[in-house]
This record gives C-alpha cells, sequence and structure tokens, in this order.
C-alpha cells in the first residue's frame, strides 16, 4: 500500500505543469472574451482600442505595429487616393514651372540651367574674354574675343613637360600633337566639318570660331608617340597611356576637359585625348569632385 501511494504522488507531480498551462490560458481568453465584451463584440473596435494598426482582409486580420500619427497633408493624401472623384483633381505637382525654363534665370542648381551647353543665338564676340578666378572661359555660353592671340601658353607647355617626363619613368611617351589654334585656323576646320557632316553634328564635336578653348592656348590634344590611330580618337582613353593620362594630370594642372557622362554639361561630345590647364590646386579640386570646369565655376 505504501509503494502504491509514492507512485501516486510522482504522477500527480507530472501532471501539475500541464494543469498550471490549461489555467493560464484559460484566464487569458477569459480576458480576452470580457475585452471584446467590453467593445460591443467588434473585434476591429477590440484592436483599435489598444492603438494598433490593423489591416482587414475579406477572411482574416492581421496585427501589425503601433500605428504613427498622421499629418494633416497625409490624411488629405489618403482621403483623395479613397475616393475616386477627388483622385482624378491635378495634383501640385504635376504642374510645370515654366519659370525655371527662363533664359534670364541663373541659378546654381543645373535642374535649372538649360538641358545642355548650347550657343546662344546671334551673341556678338565680346571685346575681352571672360575670366572666372583666374581661369579663362571658352565655351559655347562666353567666347573670346576674335582677336584673341596668344599663342601657346608658356606655363602650360612647361606644366606638360613635366608631366610627359614622369609618365616616360612609366613608361609612355605622350606627345601634345595640338595645342594653340587661331580664331581663323579654327574657323577653316569648322567650316570643314560643318561641309562634311552637317552643322547639328560638328556643334557635337567642334568649336565654332571663336568658342574653342585651342584659341586660349591652354588646350592640349594629347596622344601616345608611335600609337597615332588612337589620336584624337575615344580609343585613347582605353589604352594604358591614356588611363594613366586620366589618372595623373591633375597633379600637374590639367583636367579631362570633357569626359563621359558630362556631354550635357559640356556641350561636346566626350574627348579622352583634350585636356585643359588649369592649375595643380583647381585641376585637383574638379578630379577629386569628379567636376567638369561648368560646374566647378557655376556657369
Amino acid at each position: 500500500m505504501q509503494s502504491r501511494k509514492i507512485r501516486f504522488t510522482k504522477s500527480n507531480q507530472k501532471k501539475w505543469p500541464v494543469l498550471v498551462i490549461v489555467a493560464i490560458t484559460s484566464v487569458m481568453m477569459a480576458l480576452i472574451l470580457v475585452w471584446i465584451g467590453m467593445h460591443s463584440w467588434s473585434i476591429d473596435k477590440s484592436i483599435s482600442a489598444l492603438n494598433l494598426d490593423y489591416r482587414v482582409s475579406k477572411s482574416t486580420q492581421v496585427l501589425l505595429e503601433p500605428a504613427e500619427e498622421k499629418t494633416e497633408d497625409q490624411t488629405q493624401s489618403d482621403q483623395k487616393e479613397s475616393d475616386p472623384l477627388r483622385s482624378e483633381e491635378p495634383r501640385e505637382t504635376e504642374i510645370p514651372d515654366d519659370s525655371t525654363n527662363s533664359p534670364e534665370k541663373k541659378s546654381g542648381s543645373h535642374e535649372e540651367k538649360p538641358e545642355k551647353n548650347t550657343y546662344i543665338l546671334n551673341q556678338e564676340h565680346p571685346t575681352s574674354p571672360t575670366i572666372e578666378n583666374g581661369i579663362v572661359i571658352a565655351n559655347k555660353r562666353y567666347p573670346l574675343p576674335t582677336d584673341y592671340n596668344r599663342g601657346e601658353d608658356p606655363q602650360a607647355r612647361a606644366a606638360f613637360n613635366q608631366m610627359a617626363a614622369a609618365a616616360k619613368l612609366d613608361g609612355f611617351e605622350i606627345v601634345a600633337f595640338s595645342t594653340f589654334r587661331s580664331y581663323e585656323r579654327q574657323q577653316a576646320l569648322y567650316n570643314q566639318y560643318v561641309a562634311k557632316d552637317g552643322q547639328e553634328a560638328a556643334d557635337q564635336y567642334s568649336a565654332r570660331p571663336g568658342y574653342s578653348e585651342h584659341q586660349t592656348g591652354l588646350a592640349f590634344d594629347i596622344g601616345e608617340k608611335n600609337f597615332e590611330q588612337h589620336w584624337a580618337s575615344p580609343t585613347f582613353g582605353q589604352t594604358p597611356a591614356g588611363k594613366w593620362l586620366a589618372q595623373h594630370a591633375h597633379l600637374y594642372g590639367f583636367i579631362l576637359r570633357y569626359p563621359l557622362g558630362k556631354e550635357d554639361i559640356t556641350g561636346y561630345m566626350h574627348e579622352s585625348w583634350h585636356y585643359r590647364y588649369v592649375g595643380v590646386k583647381p585641376a585637383t579640386e574638379m578630379y577629386t569632385r569628379n567636376q567638369t570646369l561648368e560646374e566647378y565655376l557655376d556657369l
């Protein structure tokens, strides 16, 4: 009789955890039923009372994170989406703002500038060059005087010679095959390109007379000796010498003037051979920031 009593006690001890779980579950279910009953037996109202964001589908209800308070604008937006009549009303952001296209407005934001750096209709040549931060400007919107004829810049040539010497140490013999061009020389070249490809096409790769950087004497068309097939060709930028130049030119004051992907800013096609001398500090800043001259000077 004593051994049976011991076994009965151990059996009861094993059932206690189960009984406790059943009791707790029963209490929780009772509390849930009481809560729902307090809110007219509406599950939606019960959940709302807990300040929870919820979504209701046809057959299920899913609890989410606590809902964030919506601003007045967000509330009005939600009302428009739920009301098919109001959602057809035009939104303010869809109304075009013609003021950003005004030619008289100049802003530091690139989005407010013309889509492409294009020529100004019937623009007259100035009597003196445009200079910003000590840098002579020559692009489609800032022409040079027709008589601006200073020849190749000595400081730019000295910087190029230093750069060529450094390149030679790394196994590349670079040469400047075209530097200064006079107004008259550029006029002859441009006219040839127009006769060959038409003015619209020519304007993408050749400057009109008076608008060329070569007239400043600061632009250097660079190639590698004995690799003339890559001169004035996009393929130069893919050669080892072209890659070396793109990575080191700023150390000697030169910038890649017409980089790939910046055509809408410079107004010209990518030219991997055309470098412009601006000085070491500006060149390094433009290289580091991945900026064109137009972006750097906010032209």
